[in-house]
């Protein structure tokens, strides 16, 4: 089997066990698409999903983020991590302000130019608040393409650039979320659950072991 034909039996089971993959994380505009996924690194969406809607219920708009600051923001965003995260958030909303006119860009430049915005956390933004084709790399998206073949890679962004040319780019998006799926259910990063895998037959790097 060549790898190509592979690659597009594994995407096809992909599709075919997360037909409903979607984002976790709880937004509904550009600006709590970029926030929430500002705080979702190092963290769980599940605990920013419990943050943010009194962080949006407060600070509602990218204006009245750039209006706080990172220590009367930080008590709101404790849980999911660093002081780090109060102060790029309400940097990123001031440069949102500053240079975009108040709204949140829609290119992976712009988005990367913000404070605390690597590739990840723009291609996120782009994908899911603007539409725009996108693979965002996290560490279940890193993890499972890599065991299974579709990148072989050491890096994130050289794992990205792999994925882009082995998905098409119609479903680059969704994806994104099905390997992320696999990623939390089934290929976690300790102790993948090989040996029920619907991928077993197809990964290049099956973790299990034989029986004794």
């Amino acid at each position: 089997m060549n790898s190509p034909q592979r690659n597009r039996e594994i995407l096809a089971v992909l599709e075919e066990l997360y037909p409903d993959a979607r984002p976790e994380l709880h937004f509904s505009n550009p600006y709590e698409t970029l926030v929430a996924t500002m705080l979702s690194a190092q963290s769980t969406d599940v605990q920013v999903n419990k943050v943010t809607p009194v962080v949006f219920h407060d600070f509602p708009t990218v204006d009245k983020m750039a209006e706080t600051t990172p220590e009367i923001l930080y008590p709101y965003v404790k849980s999911c991590g660093f002081k780090s995260k109060a102060a790029n958030i309400v940097q990123a909303a001031r440069d949102i302000m500053d240079r975009f006119g108040g709204k949140v860009p829609g290119t992976l430049e712009e988005l990367t130019s913000l404070r605390g915005v690597g590739r990840k956390t723009a291609n996120v933004v782009l994908a899911n608040a603007f539409g725009v084709p996108a693979i965002a790399v996290d560490t279940h998206v890193f993890r499972v393409s890599n065991r299974l073949g579709l990148a072989e890679a050491s890096t994130v962004e050289k794992t990205e650039q792999q994925l882009m040319q082995v998905i098409p780019k119609d479903h680059w998006n969704r994806a994104h979320h099905w390997l992320i799926f696999h990623g939390r259910r089934v290929c976690k990063a300790r102790n993948p659950a090989c040996a029920t895998c619907a991928l077993l037959h197809l990964c290049a790097h099956p973790q299990l072991k034989p029986e004794l």
